[in-house]
């Protein structure tokens, strides 16, 4: 039994969705409140947590900003907003995957599977290292030129897929299911945009570290990081 901590004011969905999820070995804790959700999140410690942005009391962002910063629980934001800037703010605060409402209910339980299989998932030991660039998966920190550099979990997740991979092509297909377990639909942008941001936090305006190969896909250079 899986432990899913639902965050959503509307009640009536709220229901529908532990209804459903209960006949798939999902027991569901409905917080109804932004404000309320940290402290049930320390109280009952979930497998997983869906969220919704629109809340009372705390915007959702905020909630999943503080979830993530004393938990890598997988964080699943579902929302009626339906903007692209909230979608990438969303995965920016820590949410690991983001649906917009209205969903169908095996969608929704095909996500969270996804999520949790990530999650039992051991973690790799050891260190990746690159000149000035090393990672340690055991403690899941990036250091770049001897210094940690503070990146959320989609950023960690996607260059850790890329490093792992050094000197290899990985298609947006590729590292959206080494990511989230899920296919590119075409239309998807939080890999553009999770580059874009690592490249600025590495110093890498050009692309020289983290290449864009037209036509295929993201490169890692192992040589380019010294």
């Amino acid at each position: 039994m899986y432990r899913l901590m639902l965050v959503e004011d509307d009640n009536k969905l709220a229901s529908l969705v532990a209804e459903y999820l209960a006949g798939y070995e999902f027991s569901v804790d409905i917080v109804s409140r932004g404000d309320a959700a940290l402290a049930r999140f320390r109280d009952t410690q979930p497998d997983v947590v869906v969220l919704d942005l629109m809340l009372p009391g705390l915007d959702g962002m905020l909630v999943c900003r503080q979830i993530r910063e004393i938990s890598n629980v997988p964080i699943l934001i579902l929302t009626a907003r339906e903007d692209v800037f909230d979608e990438v703010s969303g995965l920016e605060q820590g949410a690991d995957d983001y649906i917009n409402k209205p969903v169908q209910p095996r969608v929704l339980l095909a996500r969270l599977r996804a999520l949790l299989r990530r999650g039992q998932d051991k973690p790799a030991t050891g260190d990746l290292s690159f000149g000035a660039f090393r990672v340690s998966k055991e403690d899941r920190i990036v250091f770049w030129r001897g210094q940690p550099v503070t990146l959320n979990s989609s950023e960690y997740k996607l260059l850790l897929v890329l490093a792992e991979s050094a000197g290899q092509v990985l298609s947006r297909n590729d590292i959206l299911k080494k990511m989230r377990g899920i296919e590119f639909d075409g239309l998807d942008r939080s890999i553009d945009n999770c580059v874009s941001r690592l490249r600025r936090k590495f110093d890498d305006p050009d692309g020289e570290k983290i290449k864009t190969v037209w036509g295929e896909g993201y490169l890692f250079s192992p040589s380019a990081w010294d």
